[in-house]
């Protein structure tokens, strides 16, 4: 068991060196949902108990004594709230040594420890977010509560300790635990005043200031359920940059058609001054040909900022003076989602901008909607969250 343990120890220092990261790969992140996150974990331990009942007698105090350690498992389910942050419940069963002898049989005891801990992934808090990160270093204390099932006794229970992990799949990580659980010395029934007043005040120390404390090593598997990861942060300054283009795009089109507008209505006049039939003004060329867009949120059908429709004002404007028809086109990204998901996401948010355009004062049947589904046009993924709005 020592080897192996050694070898444990040697493979966490290996993988930490190999852990070289890509700064390109590392992004801040946008909070995720309740539901995102989640894992569970499955571990088979070995315990070493250092007993308060042992005070003041010379035990050997190595952890690989068969008096002093023990064989246990441990299962505990948590979420991630943020790559820095997460909280586990965790519960470990397992036979224990309440260490009054070197004799293994007779410090026999069975007792589980439940504990609530609070999880900090330093790889994530110290060098950023990377969801092609292999190993994480990540600390973590607890409080909780402990039962010796053979004494009928409880105690509360403080915990901290260290987790690695190792990504093997997007759903599946290795896991080596280390730690240690500190509990009242009331744990195993005050066994210590007991072989005090036995040894005639020699040996053993019934102070109650003194503690119970086991150290755990422990590996195994946890799986990750639900969605994994987190989105990366919209780059807004991006997307202002592309919102002003296309206004100062739209105003330069306004601008061409008032000058359009006004040279024809000076012709006309003139006609009319000279009694000259009037020739027919020639069309308004068209106001639009790239489409104007508004920005949604993931996952959402309302628009994410009132000030993009500021965008579509200039548009709306025109089509009314014209009696012009409009073309409404909504998408998704088709990163996240299933297909239909996507294709109705589509749609809610086509008909949320006509809604947006009628208000305006366009007339509902000049306005017709389109659904294009989940795509993949735009980088950044999540400026493909949008609908445009244009001049048929």
């Amino acid at each position: 068991m020592k080897k192996f343990l050694m070898i444990l120890a040697f493979a966490s220092v290996s993988m930490a060196s190999m852990a070289q990261e890509d700064p390109t790969l590392k992004y801040s992140v946008a909070t995720n949902s309740f539901w995102q996150n989640w894992f569970i974990q499955v571990n088979g331990s070995w315990n070493a108990f250092y007993s308060n009942e042992e005070k003041g007698d010379d035990f050997a105090k190595s952890p690989f004594k068969d008096f002093r350690s023990a064989p246990g498992f441990s299962v505990a389910v948590g979420k991630w709230f943020t790559p820095g942050l997460g909280l586990r419940t965790k519960f470990a069963a397992m036979n224990g040594r309440s260490v009054i002898s070197e004799n293994k049989d007779a410090n026999d005891v069975k007792f589980w420890n439940a504990q609530e801990q609070a999880l900090f992934n330093l790889s994530n808090m110290l060098c950023g977010y990377s969801a092609t990160r292999v190993w994480n270093f990540i600390p973590y204390a607890g409080v909780g509560i402990t039962r010796n099932c053979s004494y009928n006794t409880y105690e509360l229970a403080a915990s901290a300790g260290i987790l690695n992990t190792w990504k093997l799949s997007k759903r599946v990580l290795l896991n080596l635990d280390l730690g240690m659980t500190l509990c009242g010395d009331d744990f195993e029934g005050r066994l210590g005043a007991k072989k005090y007043v036995d040894l005639g005040g020699k040996g053993g120390d019934p102070s109650p200031s003194n503690h119970d404390r086991w150290f755990t090593g422990e590996i195994g598997l946890t799986f990750n359920l639900g969605r994994v990861g987190w989105d990366k942060t919209p780059d807004v300054d991006a997307i202002k940059a592309l919102s002003q283009s296309q206004i100062d795009a739209l105003n330069a089109q306004l601008n061409d058609a008032n000058a359009e507008n006004a040279r024809l209505n000076a012709r006309l006049r003139e006609a009319l001054a000279n009694q000259k039939p009037a020739e027919t003004p020639k069309a308004v060329r068209e106001f639009v040909t790239t489409p104007v867009s508004v920005f949604f949120n993931l996952d959402k059908t309302n628009i994410a900022s009132q000030k993009d429709l500021v965008n579509i004002e200039g548009v709306a404007k025109y089509a009314k003076e014209n009696n012009t028809n409009l073309l409404v086109t909504g998408y998704a990204d088709s990163a996240t989602g299933k297909a239909d998901h996507n294709m109705w996401l589509s749609e809610e948010r086509a008909k949320t901008v006509a809604e947006e355009l009628v208000k305006m004062g366009v007339s509902r049947d000049k306005i017709e909607t389109v659904a294009k589904g989940g795509v993949d046009e735009l980088s950044p993924i999540s400026f493909n969250r949008r609908a445009t709005v244009q001049v048929k």
